[in-house]
């Protein structure tokens, strides 16, 4: 065979693996990307002068595929980005000694990096309008749970201050008859625990009005912990300040502020094993503040970290919590115009970070 013949032969080659690639892509479920990479490395590994001694590897962020052994130090490589970010890479190389790769097998490595990253950002786009998708369904439900729940709160406000007040009426009135007394207790116990609940209702339905002022978060966060100081003795629950700052100032309700910090450090006490320890960190960006409360509790199960601070989810055994203690936290978050994340860590627990802005 001539050598004008091999030539038009490795160019067929080269076309009608770009055809295939393209194919593979066109007609791809984006949901089976294992699938596509592996196609596509077959058809590249075919596509090359010499198929028999020729691995490919392809290695993407979200998946990888390779046909076997690839020197990545010895061959052809071209880099796969996404929106113009490095995101992977196409090596190829030869398993004998044979000449070198002809020019062209480069320039058929580099057309098909181009078409997996036209796939990887169709993936990625994909991938973000479903995310926003369920953003926007989240906050449809919290919107319409938001006005129920107003709706409930001030609904039981009356009849939770009606029975308060006239179970202590009663206790002053039976004082000196001990089951009667007790059983009052047990009412007023129980009614102020409605109440509580009904002020958390408020707060997830946004109908606590705000007060924003310059606050110092760093007393906030060491008066929380004075006052815990008791249930982690209780709890045999050791903790740690990291704060090497004395002001941290931002603009905030200083009510719903304390609520935050409140309801987080008490959340890690709960999950903490005895003798586990609590982290309190606070420090600040040129633009925001930053709280981090980690825990060396179970941590949350994968399955639970997107629901977390869903209204009325709790990873608590029933009865012991009511739900809405992260919700509050999340809606206080918000309306502050901050962000707040549920991470896991390497060894052992939880980290919870408040990101608040500074005005």
């Amino acid at each position: 065979m001539s050598n004008t013949e091999e030539a038009l032969q490795e160019r067929i080659k080269e076309l009608t693996c770009l055809y295939e690639v393209s194919s593979i892509i066109v007609n791809a479920d984006l949901d089976q990307i294992q699938e596509i990479l592996r196609a596509i490395g077959l058809s590249l590994k075919e596509a090359f002068q010499f198929p028999e001694y020729t691995e490919v590897a392809i290695k993407t962020s979200i998946s990888s595929f390779k046909t076997g052994d690839v020197n990545e130090n010895i061959g052809l490589s071209s880099d796969i980005k996404v929106f113009n970010k490095p995101d992977g890479k196409i090596t190829v190389s030869l398993t004998a000694d044979k000449s070198a790769f002809l020019k062209e097998e480069q320039q058929l490595l580099d057309n098909v990096a181009l078409k997996i990253e036209n796939l990887l950002e169709r993936i990625e786009i994909k991938q973000n309008e479903a995310s926003l998708k369920r953003q926007m369904e989240r906050a449809d439900r919290l919107s319409i749970i938001g006005e129920i729940t107003a709706g409930i709160a001030h609904e039981l406000n009356t009849p939770l201050a009606n029975i308060l007040g006239f179970a202590e009426l009663l206790k002053d009135e039976f004082k000196d008859e001990k089951n009667v007394s007790n059983d009052l207790d047990k009412i007023i116990h129980n009614a102020i625990f409605s109440r509580e609940v009904v002020k958390k209702l408020m707060f997830f339905a946004c109908e606590m009005p705000q007060e924003m002022k310059k606050v110092n978060i760093v007393p906030n966060i060491r008066d929380a912990i004075s006052l815990l100081d008791a249930t982690f003795r209780k709890e045999e629950v050791k903790y740690v300040v990291k704060i090497e700052e004395e002001e941290l100032w931002l603009k905030a309700d200083k009510i719903q502020l304390t609520q935050i910090i409140f309801n987080l450090i008490i959340n890690a006490i709960y999950f903490s094993p005895k003798n586990g320890l609590v982290t309190i960190e606070a420090f600040q960006t040129k633009k925001e503040n930053i709280l981090k409360i980690s825990d060396e509790g179970p941590g949350l199960p994968e399955t639970d970290l997107e629901k977390i601070f869903q209204p009325f989810f709790s990873t608590k055994p029933t009865g012991d919590g009511s739900g809405l203690g992260l919700s509050v936290v999340h809606g206080i978050v918000l309306s502050h115009k901050g962000t707040i994340n549920a991470e896991n860590n390497k060894n052992k627990g939880a980290t919870f970070t408040v990101r608040l802005p500074k005005s």
